[in-house]
Formats: C-alpha cells, structure tokens, sequence
C-alpha cells in the first residue's frame, strides 16, 4: 500500500491457471497485447504515446455503453507498462492500492477487482465515501489479500496465476521492490497471465527501481485516471468527473483567504508517541487534497524524508497551527489517538489540540471519488470561515454535510458513475 503502511474467483479452464496461462497463447480473446509494444514499454519508455497520452485506435466510437465489436480495438498509455492494445474492458482486474479500486468503481467496473494490497478491511475508506453518493457501492467481501503482512513487502508469485487476471492494475516497478521479485518474475507474470498497467512512484514522484527509472513518468491523479478510464472504454465519466473536479478547485482557490490569514498544517501519522510528518504542498498524488489548499507547510523548513521522525518535544517546537493525521478512514482510531496526545503532558500543549484543530486527515492513496470528499474536507477543516465548518469525523460514513455547505454536487456524481444519466 505505500511507505506509510510499511511502517506499521472461479478458472475458465479446465487446465490449473498456470497451466492455462503457459499454454493458452488465445486465453485472453477480448485483451489483446502485443508482445512487442509491452516489452518495448517496460524497459525503453512508452510507444504510440510518446507524450503519455491515451490514444483510441479504433473505428467504432468509445463510450461507456458502447459494446466494441470483435475487430475493434483501442489502446492506452501509461509507463512505464507502456501502450496496451484491448477489444474489451477487462473483466478481472488485480487491484493492489486503493486509489484503482476507486477509479474500478468510478468506471462502473468495480466488481472486476478481485483483490487488494493489504486486508480488505481498508476497503471501509472506500465505504465511508461511497456511502454518500446514491447507489455507488464497493463489495469487497470475496477479495484476496496479496500482501502477506509482517515487516516487509511480501506477495506471492502464485497469487498471480491463482486470480487469473486479465489486467493487473498494478505498477510492475512497485512489484520489482516487493521482497524476492526480479523483472524476469514481473515478464513472466507479463507474458504468461495479463499485462500491468499501474503508476505507483507519482505518489510522491519518487525514484522507482532502477530497472524502471528510463522509462518512468510521473503524472498527476487525474492524469492516471484519464489513462484508466481509458482501459475501461469511460472516457465520457472522466470527462465529466473531471469537470465536477475542476469545478470544486475553481470554487476553492478563488475564495482561499489572504496568505496571512492561512493556519500553518502538518500532516502526521501517530504511532507509539512518535509524529512522522509529510509534506502537504510537494509534487504527487498523495497531496492532491492539501495541495489546493496553498496553506504554509509546518514542515516544510526541515529536511522531511520517509525517515523523518518527531518526538512530543520537537512537535510542540514546530506546533502547527492545524493537524491532519493521514489514513483518518478506517485505518487509525484518530479520536482515540488525539485523546492520547491530549492526555500527555507535552502533547496537550500543541495548539492543534487545544483549538480541537487535530483532524481525521484523507489517505494519500486517493482515486477520484476519494479526492472529490477529500479536497472538500480539507477545504472546511483548513477555512472553516470561508467553506463551512467541518462537523469531525470519529468513525463510519463521511459526515452528512447540509446540501447548502456541500462544495460539489453528490447527485452529480452519483449519477456519472451509476451511468443514470450524469454522461
């Protein structure tokens, strides 16, 4: 699932699937992929679309209730995977973050995922959302977990060839840095089961492993789900949750209040009273809800880095004027951690604490849905006098905001997503 987290089906044959997958060279009828575009892709940068931007190749007009015929074909781009070529949408997709999981479910295909990174309980993020947006659902209930837990990043290569996926929405240079994973392992996988067709590392535009570095790009949330809704023939949805999105950040930066009026925010993860601190205005998708907010960084004048870490004394030293603790849905008790920082003598000092300014923050791993309540939460916690008080959160559904303080249309979106006439 990420940096943050580290720290803390049926066969179609009668063949096993990995039987299957070595000897079906036409298993995937509706998925087709051209060897050498893929592998061109993985290691030498993306083709077609030197740009980064998805191309249709097909005479037959995309849209989300258009079914392609048998020789239609359309393509999309994203690296470092590269150009894949589809006739079809898939039909099973392995999913490992959260944020394809939203995208799946934006594009009406979530009940193609079959699996996520970790237990799918932090499916409730998901939930909490979800459950605010008329007949938008995600069950899962049947999906497998791939990352076997402990201290490091482990997944099976097995796994792979159980689930039978016909996409694998997962970056292939995330894979390489699990535990006893090579790019042999990720071409097999590639060659033998389904292709990937994922973008971890713009989280924070980091550097990917090496193998991958020449052909990586990073690329905005919004970039990344344009390119997915692609793979899934919805580019109308994108267009029109994008217009919602762009809508929103309109609304908000023209209204943000004087510079000298914005609170200084820091966004941490508490664990074992030690703060680890990120940034909130840098480069990549993990800030696409704070960084609209162009509020001054509490951190931003040392030397953050993944092993960043802050003991009660330093935090109060800094003292942010605004706390947001990251993953607040599902993944942290954050009522019960800002009621442990209260009780303590150094933490009940902190100015977050005492302003009751300690907030359930978004989780960085975001699809679009997550974003759209997630850029609104920030806005109401951050300016409160300017987008309407937050009500807090301590558990469950996103909180009931009154119709007249929400700053997107809900029904809007529901209604993309559900295809029930939003497009």
């Amino acid at each position: 699932m990420g940096d943050d987290e580290t720290r803390h089906g049926t066969p179609r044959h009668d063949a096993t699937p990995r039987d299957a997958a070595r000897g079906d060279t036409t298993r995937r009828d509706y998925l087709a992929y051209g060897g050498a575009t893929l592998a061109a892709g993985l290691l030498a940068g993306c083709s077609s679309a030197s740009d980064g931007t998805a191309e249709t190749t097909t005479s037959a007009t995309s849209t989300d209730e258009s079914e392609p015929t048998s020789s239609s074909t359309y393509e999309a781009t994203l690296a470092p995977a590269g150009t894949l070529e589809f006739d079809a949408p898939p039909e099973r997709v392995m999913v490992y973050n959260l944020l394809y999981a939203d995208m799946a479910v934006a594009y009406g295909y979530g009940d193609a995922v079959n699996s996520l990174g970790f237990s799918t309980e932090v499916a409730g993020a998901l939930d909490a959302f979800y459950a605010r947006l008329d007949g938008v659902s995600f069950d899962a209930s049947d999906l497998v977990q791939l990352n076997a837990g402990g201290g490091g990043l482990t997944v099976d290569e097995e796994l792979f060839y159980e689930l039978d996926s016909d996409l694998h929405l997962v970056d292939p240079a995330l894979v390489v840095s699990f535990d006893g994973w090579s790019v042999a392992d990720v071409e097999d996988i590639r060659d033998d089961v389904a292709p990937f067709f994922g973008n971890n590392y713009s989280r924070n535009n980091t550097q990917p492993p090496e193998p991958y570095r020449d052909a990586y790009e990073y690329y905005t949330l919004w970039e990344i789900a344009e390119r997915v809704g692609t793979v899934f023939r919805a580019d109308d949805r994108y267009v029109a949750l994008e217009s919602v999105r762009d809508d929103l950040l309109t609304r908000i930066e023209a209204n943000l209040p004087p510079e000298d009026e914005r609170p200084t925010v820091g966004s941490v993860l508490y664990m074992g009273e030690t703060f680890y601190p990120a940034t909130i205005n840098t480069a990549g998708f993990a800030n696409a809800h704070t960084r609209p907010m162009a509020a001054p960084d509490a951190f931003a004048g040392g030397d953050v880095s993944y092993d960043s870490a802050y003991d009660f004394e330093t935090m109060l030293e800094i003292d942010p004027d605004v706390v947001l603790h990251r993953y607040g849905y599902s993944y942290y008790d954050v009522a019960a951690i800002r009621e442990e920082i209260a009780d303590h003598p150094v933490g009940g000092q902190l100015s977050a604490i005492r302003n009751d300014r300690f907030y359930a923050g978004g989780n960085p791993l975001q699809g679009p849905l997550m974003n759209l309540f997630q850029v609104e939460m920030t806005a109401k916690q951050l300016y409160p006098d300017t987008f309407g008080a937050w009500p807090g959160y301590d558990g469950g559904p996103y909180p009931e905001i009154p119709e007249s303080e929400r700053l997107f249309d809900r029904e809007r979106v529901a209604a993309i997503v559900t295809g029930d006439g939003g497009v």
